[in-house]
């Protein structure tokens, strides 16, 4: 699998943008995926992440205004964001990697990356 990130821009704060997480090559309902964000000043910093079932998790800077989906016949997982801060400027990369059905994948450490999309936020 080979992950394509996209739908980054510049918003106003409270705007909202959808990046997209496409996925190349067979088997993507197998795979987990999460996004992940980095500045020049910060480490990786976990956004989300949606298990092959469904089940969803959110950085706890997130607060609701995130939303992880994924839809399989289309290999791509969404990460709609909501209510913007300058705060959420960074880049965002998606991950993925295989996992049984019900992996807990709280702690899963991705080794399938893609690309980042630039998300900026103005005040």
């Amino acid at each position: 699998v080979q992950l394509q990130a996209s739908g980054g821009g510049l918003v106003q704060a409270g705007g909202s943008l959808r990046l997209s997480c496409a996925a190349s090559g067979p088997s993507f309902s197998r795979y987990a995926v999460g996004w992940f964000r980095r500045t020049p000043e910060t480490e990786r910093e976990f956004v989300a992440s949606i298990g092959r079932s469904g089940d969803t998790f959110y950085g706890d800077f997130v607060r609701g205004r995130f939303t992880i989906s994924r839809d399989n016949d289309r290999k791509t997982v969404y990460l709609q964001m909501n209510s913007l801060k300058p705060e959420d400027t960074a880049v965002y990369y998606c991950a993925a990697r295989s996992t049984i059905l019900s992996a807990d994948i709280r702690n899963l450490v991705y080794n399938i990356w893609g690309q980042g999309t630039q998300v900026t936020v103005s005040s």
